[in-house]
C-alpha cells in the first residue's frame, strides 16, 4: 500500500489536491464517492446523516480544514455558517463589524440587534484606531478583509492583537481571499468562514459555506447547532466544491492575473473615474495586502464617469462578461453593488467585477467597447 502523503509538509496548492481523500487502500476510488445517504445501518458511527454526518461532506472538511489549519464544519450556505457563527453568541452580545462588507452578512447582525438579540457597532474597518476603540466591551469582532464590495484591506494583525488584548473573539470571513492568499486563523483569528459557493466550488453550481475552528470545541458546538438547525450541506453540493477545490490554485492564478491586467487597462482609460484593486501601487490597501497577503485577489471594482445611469448601461452592453450577481466562478461577472438594498455607502456607480478565467485581451476588448458605446 502507498505510503500517505506528509500533509504538514505540504504546500497549499499541493493540499487542494491531495485533502480529503482517505486512506489509499489499493483498489479503492481515486477520488472520494459521492455518498447518496441519508439513513445508514444500525450499530455503525453513523445512523442519520443530519446528525451523523455524511463520507462526502467529511471529505471536504478534512480538506478544507487543512488549508486554512482548524476544524471545518459545512454548512448548505455561506449565511449558514454566518447565522452559525453568530448564534454561538450570548444573547446580548456586543458584536463590532465592517460598515462596508457582505450585505447579506450585515443585515444579519443588524436583524439580531433590531430584534434585541445582540447589540452591533458598525466600523470602517479599514481604520485600526477607530475599529479598537468601538471593541471595548465587545465580545465579538467581526472582519472582511478585503471588503466586499469595495475592496478596502484591513491591518489584520493589528486587529487581531488588539481584540484579543481587550478579550475578544475574532471572526473572519475569508471568502474572496481563499487559503491560499491568507491562513487568519494562523494569525489568531477564532473562526473562519467561507462562501465555498464561490471561489472554492469555482463554477457557479452549487450553494455551500464553510466555518472553520481554531479550537476543536468551538468546532463541536457549531456542529450541534448544525445538526438542531438542519442547516446542513446536499451531498452533490459538497461533492462538487470538494470537485472545485481540487483546481482552486490554478482558477485562482489565472483570475488574478486577469485581476491585475484589467485594473492597469481601466486606470488608463479615459471613461473610468476610480479603479479599486489591492495590487495597483497606489491603491490604499497595497502596502497592507502586500505585505499580509500572498496575492491581491481576483475581484476588481471601478467606476466609469456618468454615475450610475452609465454604469446600468455598461452592464446591459457587455457582452463576454456576464450581468449577473455572485463571483468567484471561471466566468467573469459584473454588476452594479449600489441596485441592493442595505448597499448605500457604495458608490452609486461602482461595478464589482469578479475575474474569470477567460483571455483577458477578450475581456479587454469587451469592456472597453462597453465603455465607448455608452460614453
Amino acid at each position: 500500500m502507498p505510503a500517505e502523503p506528509d500533509e504538514a509538509r505540504l504546500r497549499a496548492e499541493t493540499l487542494a489536491v491531495v485533502a480529503g481523500r482517505g486512506e489509499r487502500q489499493p483498489g479503492d476510488p481515486l477520488n472520494p464517492p459521492l455518498v447518496m445517504a441519508s439513513t445508514y445501518v444500525a450499530g455503525g458511527r453513523r445512523a442519520y446523516s443530519r446528525g451523523g454526518g455524511n463520507p462526502t461532506w467529511e471529505a471536504l472538511e478534512d480538506a478544507v480544514g487543512l488549508l486554512e489549519g482548524g476544524t471545518a464544519v459545512c454548512y448548505s450556505s455561506g449565511m449558514g455558517a454566518v447565522d452559525a457563527v453568530l448564534d454561538d453568541l450570548p444573547p446580548g452580545a456586543v458584536v463590532v463589524y465592517p460598515e462596508v462588507a457582505y450585505v447579506n452578512m450585515r443585515a444579519n447582525v443588524t436583524r439580531r440587534d433590531r430584534d434585541g438579540r445582540l447589540s452591533a457597532r458598525a466600523v470602517d474597518i479599514t481604520d485600526t484606531d477607530a475599529t479598537l476603540a468601538a471593541c471595548e466591551g465587545a465580545q465579538l469582532l467581526w472582519i472582511e478583509s478585503p471588503t466586499n464590495p469595495m475592496l478596502g484591506v484591513a491591518d489584520v494583525p493589528a486587529l487581531v492583537a488588539g481584540a484579543k488584548r481587550r478579550g475578544l473573539d475574532v471572526a473572519f470571513d475569508n471568502t474572496f481571499a481563499t487559503p491560499l492568499i491568507q491562513r487568519p486563523l494562523e494569525r489568531g483569528v477564532d473562526v473562519v468562514v467561507h462562501s465555498a459557493t464561490k471561489l472554492i466550488g469555482g463554477h457557479s453550481d452549487l450553494l455551500l459555506g464553510l466555518a472553520i475552528c481554531a479550537d476543536r470545541n468551538r468546532a463541536e458546538r457549531l456542529r450541534e447547532g448544525q445538526h438542531l438547525a438542519g442547516s446542513t450541506p446536499g451531498t452533490l453540493e459538497a461533492w462538487l466544491a470538494l470537485r472545485g477545490l481540487r483546481t482552486l490554485h490554478l482558477r485562482l492564478d489565472r483570475a488574478q492575473s486577469n485581476a491585475m491586467e484589467l485594473a492597469r487597462r481601466l486606470v488608463s482609460h479615459p471613461e473610468v473615474e476610480r479603479v479599486r484593486y489591492p495590487g495597483l501601487e497606489d491603491d490604499p490597501g497595497h502596502h497592507r495586502a502586500r505585505e499580509h497577503m500572498d496575492g491581491f485577489g481576483a475581484m476588481v471594482a471601478f467606476e466609469p464617469r456618468g454615475g450610475a445611469e452609465r454604469a446600468d448601461a455598461i452592464c446591459e452592453r457587455v457582452r463576454v462578461l456576464v450581468h449577473a450577481t455572485s463571483l468567484g466562478g471561471v466566468e467573469t461577472l459584473i454588476e452594479r453593488r449600489a441596485k441592493l438594498r442595505g448597499e448605500e455607502l457604495v458608490p452609486a456607480a461602482l461595478l464589482r467585477v469578479s475575474m474569470g478565467c477567460e483571455h483577458v485581451d477578450d475581456l479587454w476588448d469587451d469592456l472597453a467597447a462597453a465603455l465607448d458605446a455608452t460614453g
